[in-house]
């Protein structure tokens, strides 16, 4: 285990000499962005939330992992910094999760995974989880046609008064040669226009211990031996730009540009004696989205989404074990959006949306042949939405989705009639008016539907494909309930209070032709098939606290618990009918605690705790003895210091500011116990391992 701990973090902040004293503006600044749930009254689903500081607290590099600390996610992970992580919320499958970056979804019509392992939590601001939909009609047509939605904001540029620019720099080394520096600035180029820029790079050999242990089925020790996991070695760089334009106190435009590139090695799986494979995959993922909003006579507003995108991908095999591949793919995608509310009375809203999107895929194939695929997907989604609130005791939002697809040249979805999906949200607050504890108790309810065609490989890839592949419908029926208390004062000296949230819901989801991709000996190549019905039940439950003790003592807690079936119904003939489908646990959850103290002068100290637990589940159909794989759990730590010093170099730096400078240190240690364990059967996770931070600002 290596461990590296010489890291370097800056920020700088212009203000006004002028302004109250930075330690009162830090302490509000830090409450507002701890927030994890909105009010119960706005939402009619409440979301998952992380957000601010708390994010910092996780033991988290990529929004990957802070996504596991979420109830019903099931997170696959190939292990290492440069494994492809996705993620299936409530065993729909990661092709009914959309994720959106700023408002726009991401998108990859060649396989429908977006890799969260890309995306960084150095520049994210917010990650919200919702289940069903997003409980605001103003959004995007394609929005209303997903099971779950995640979304993704990043840090939005904040300047106080007399303040021109932010510098924010930072340095992270760690186990397994981790090497990441990021950068980025934030410049008020007038009011209401700002630029924003972030970078970063990561490096990591990829190189850690892992026990290979097989048991036989009747006890007998089929291989016990530790080995090094090789070719797991990644390069990427990051560059994002941003420029934020708010006008008037109703509209904003917003322009982002993304950039990714990455050349990370593909482990494989760890099978038959062999440890070593030299698979490569390189990819360079950019994008350009602009978001428009504006609110005209206080009742009708607009909103306008314009993306392009460009993804190149190129996998490389050269192991004379496996078939060899040289395959390059490039998708293009343009994407619009326009969303039209009305208010038509205080309690009623209605809105109108339209998207179109328009996909293109070129595969080059090496090697094995010179072939050269092309494949283009013309996408209509057309949206009704309404939502109506009865005061603060009662709130529903009905919509309606016509998806339409052709794939052009005759292919199997060309032609298929378009398919309206509904989707019924209620959100009741029983006791809104009274005087009772329970006054923010809320019940909620929902049904909905929702499509998708298969993807590109899912159809027509031949060594990995299935053209005879049918799109899935699902329905989903969940019930839950939410209760919150803010700001509850005990009655103890030295002013004891608390915040709390705690949820639970029911949810039934029934799938038909559902699809299932997993490993096909190589990462990059999945096995596709239909199962044609699933049935899906499960409980999510969560609880989060905030303490606030004697002698400036804060205590934060965060517990996730998940119970699910989710069985093939198929065929009663077949020998997998009634068996949990691959990859999914009947129990999981997490636990997040950490204790923060602050002295009167500002610095503070805290100490974090995370634990992670996954059942037992099956990696084929089957669920038979052969196909069996353990539960694992992990135990995190890490702890912090940050400490005010005065600056006297201040002028030096051409800033005005009476702000100190902050100095912070950062411990985290992953997988404390350093289990062996496996998310995704014969890859191997990583042990213990340590990464270290240090951070100036001022």
């Amino acid at each position: 285990m290596g461990l590296l701990c010489t890291c370097t973090s800056l920020t700088l902040h212009a203000q006004d000499a002028s302004l109250p004293d930075s330690t009162d503006l830090r302490h509000r600044e830090m409450e507002e962005v701890t927030v994890t749930a909105r009010a119960l009254e706005k939402d009619v689903i409440l979301p998952q939330t992380l957000k601010g500081v708390e994010l910092e607290r996780l033991n988290a590099l990529s929004v990957a992992d802070a996504l596991r600390y979420f109830s019903g996610i099931q997170l696959k992970d190939y292990g290492g910094v440069g494994g492809i992580k996705t993620i299936n919320v409530r065993s729909m499958g990661s092709q009914h999760t959309a994720v959106y970056y700023n408002g726009v979804q991401l998108g990859n019509a060649q396989n429908g995974q977006v890799d969260l392992g890309r995306f960084s939590l150095d520049n994210m601001e917010e990650i919200q989880l919702y289940n069903g939909q997003k409980s605001d009609i103003m959004q995007s047509a394609r929005e209303f046609g997903a099971a779950g939605n995640v979304y993704l904001t990043t840090r939005k540029p904040y300047f106080r008064q007399g303040e021109k620019i932010h510098v924010r720099g930072r340095m992270r080394f760690g186990s397994f040669a981790l090497a990441n520096p990021n950068v980025g600035i934030d410049i008020k180029l007038t009011d209401g226009l700002a630029l924003t820029m972030d970078a970063e790079y990561v490096y990591s050999d990829g190189k850690y211990n892992f026990r290979y242990r097989r048991v036989l089925p009747n006890g007998e020790t089929a291989y016990d031996t530790t080995a090094v996991r090789q070719n797991g070695d990644i390069q990427a760089v990051r560059a994002e730009l941003g420029l934020h334009h708010y006008y008037r106190t109703t509209g904003f435009w917003r322009l982002h540009a993304y950039n990714y590139w990455s050349n990370r090695g593909v482990p494989g799986a760890i099978v038959n004696n062999v440890w070593r494979n030299g698979e490569r995959l390189q990819d360079r993922n950019t994008f350009v989205q602009a978001q428009w909003q504006d609110k005209w006579w206080n009742r009708w507003s607009t909103r306008l989404l314009l993306k392009y995108a460009n993804d190149y991908t190129h996998y490389l095999n050269y192991d004379d074990k496996l078939l060899p591949s040289d395959n390059e793919y490039l998708q293009q995608e343009v994407y619009l959006s326009l969303t039209n509310q009305v208010q038509l009375t205080k309690w009623w809203d209605v809105s109108l949306a339209y998207d179109y999107q328009l996909n293109t895929l070129r595969k080059d194939e090496h090697i094995i042949s010179t072939t050269d695929e092309r494949f283009t997907r013309h996408s209509h989604w057309l949206s009704a939405a309404t939502a109506l609130s009865a005061k603060d005791y009662l709130r529903i939002q009905a919509s309606v989705l016509m998806t339409a697809v052709d794939n052009g040249k005759g292919l199997a979805v060309s032609g298929e009639r378009p398919k309206v999906t509904p989707g019924v949200f209620v959100s009741l607050r029983p006791l809104a008016f009274s005087q009772s504890p329970f006054a923010n108790l809320s019940l909620n309810a929902f049904y909905k539907q929702s499509y998708r065609y298969p993807t590109f490989n899912d159809l027509y890839y031949t060594d990995l494909g299935n053209a005879n592949l049918r799109p899935e419908l699902a329905r989903q029926h969940s019930v839950g309930v939410d209760y919150e208390i803010k700001n509850e004062k005990l009655k103890i000296k030295n002013g004891v209070g608390f915040d709390l949230l705690l949820s639970a819901s029911y949810y039934y989801n029934k799938v038909t032709d559902k699809i299932i991709a997993y490993p096909k000996g190589q990462q990059f190549r999945w096995t596709m098939l239909n199962l044609g019905e699933v049935k899906i039940r499960g409980v999510d439950a969560k609880a989060d606290l905030s303490l606030q003790l004697p002698l400036r003592f804060v205590v934060r807690s965060r517990l996730n618990y998940t119970y699910q079936t989710a069985i093939d119904v198929t065929n009663p003939g077949d020998t997998y009918y009634g068996h949990q489908i691959p990859y999914i646990p009947w129990h999981s959850g997490s636990a997040v605690a950490g204790l923060e103290w602050q002295s009167r002068r500002g610095d503070s100290y805290g100490l974090n705790y995370s634990f992670i637990y996954v059942g037992e589940r099956y990696c084929q159909q089957e669920n038979t003895v052969y196909n069996y794989v353990q539960p694992w759990y992990t135990h995190d730590l890490s702890v912090y210091g940050e400490w005010k010093v005065e600056s006297r170099k201040t002028a030096s730096l051409k800033v005005e500011s009476s702000q100190p400078v902050w100095l912070k240190a950062n411990l985290e240690i992953n997988n404390l116990l350093g289990q062996d364990y496996e998310v995704i059967q014969n890859y191997p996770m990583p042990k213990t391992n340590v990464r270290c931070t240090l951070a100036v600002k001022y």
